[in-house]
């Protein structure tokens, strides 16, 4: 399979729960990856792909997804606004309990690092997008030749398309940016 990560931006937070239940529950990988190593480093978790071709070097850096560890209160219904006047109330302690998720937050680097195996990790990484009830994940990506962009939001695929434009700055309307080339004071 050939395949490459051009563009790539997440803002996936899935409980860390879900996470580790899919990888336990032994996923289809992609057929370049053998196995799946999860580390947790403190507030940090890495996970690295094991290559199936044995000739790759031990020594080569695997793609590996990285994600920031955070803890969240989880109400079982809306808590109260703050600052909402309450006459006469006693207050209610709402049923919550304390939830970790690994949050795939960032750019293509600081998501999804190393180029050896990429493409085949980035399809790991559409698949918990898919599981993840908040966030969305966007990508432009290569497969045999072709350009494809790849669109989540909260778990649910969207309609996405890449565009091809001469000048990308007549889109963004550049009039407020400085021109380098036609300025007097560089010489």
């Amino acid at each position: 399979m050939s395949g490459r990560v051009f563009r790539l931006h997440s803002t996936l937070e899935l409980p860390l729960e879900t996470v580790t239940d899919y990888f336990e529950g032994d996923p289809e990988l992609p057929p370049e990856i053998e196995d799946i190593d999860i580390t947790r480093r403190n507030n940090t978790l890495i996970i690295k792909a094991v290559a199936t071709d044995e000739s790759l070097s031990k020594y080569t850096p695997t793609a590996q997804l990285k994600a920031s560890v955070t803890e969240n209160r989880v109400y079982e219904e809306e808590p109260p606004r703050a600052g909402a006047p309450r006459w006469g109330e006693e207050e209610e302690e709402i049923p919550s309990e304390l939830v970790e998720f690994a949050c795939f937050k960032g750019d293509r680097e600081t998501v999804l690092q190393n180029t050896a195996l990429q493409y085949p990790m980035f399809l790991v990484l559409v698949d918990l997008a898919r599981l993840a009830e908040k966030g969305t994940l966007t990508a432009v990506t290569e497969d045999d030749g072709e350009l494809h962009a790849t669109r989540i939001v909260e778990g649910d695929e969207r309609a996405a398309s890449v565009e091809v434009v001469e000048n990308p700055q007549q889109n963004n309307g550049g009039g407020n940016t400085v021109n380098w080339r036609d300025n007097k004071f560089i010489s």
